[in-house]
């Protein structure tokens, strides 16, 4: 049997697993903190967006942390994908092209080269997401990317990888 919370009481219910994740990263709990925000995940998908994005780039930092990168991407995409409003979609985009250049001081573009193929498939109803993948596991493995056929805000991420 499903429970179906009322608004009030899931938005409660969801903030409250939110607080639980950022206690559990505080404490260093990364497993505990995941699965917190996991949870906040599929409470929020449907009914509260703003929390959903938050708890995918929560992910992608923790993923980070534990220098789980292609982790990390995939949850920027996804928050990306799922972005409310478009200050929000703008903001995701830095987020990524954040998350692309730490991954890239850390000498770890090798990670995003193999193993993204889930992530083309999550996306493949999206063009323009589907596109910066290709042109992400491009730059990976030191392709020629050609950015003139993406999007603009893409191109400036995407400099992060090939400039």
């Amino acid at each position: 049997m499903t429970i179906r919370y009322e608004p009030l009481n899931r938005r409660e219910r969801i903030l409250k697993l939110f607080r639980e994740a950022l206690e559990a990263e505080n404490r260093r709990d990364l497993d505990e903190a995941k699965k917190k925000l996991d949870e906040v995940l599929h409470e929020s998908m449907e009914y509260e967006p703003d929390l959903y994005f938050e708890a995918c780039f929560r992910l992608a930092d923790i993923f980070i942390q534990e220098e789980n990168y292609r982790g990390a991407v995939k949850m920027a995409l996804r928050g990306m994908s799922y972005a409310p409003r478009e200050e929000q979609y703008a903001l995701a985009i830095k987020r990524l092209g954040d998350i692309l250049a730490i991954i890239k001081d850390r000498g770890a573009l090798d990670q995003l080269a193999t193993g993204m193929e889930n992530a083309l498939v999550a996306f493949k109803d999206d063009e323009n997401i589907y596109s910066l993948v290709e042109a992400i596991i491009r730059a990976a493995r030191g392709e020629k990317v050609d950015t003139e056929k993406l999007p603009p805000e893409f191109r400036e991420i995407l400099y992060v990888l090939t400039g």
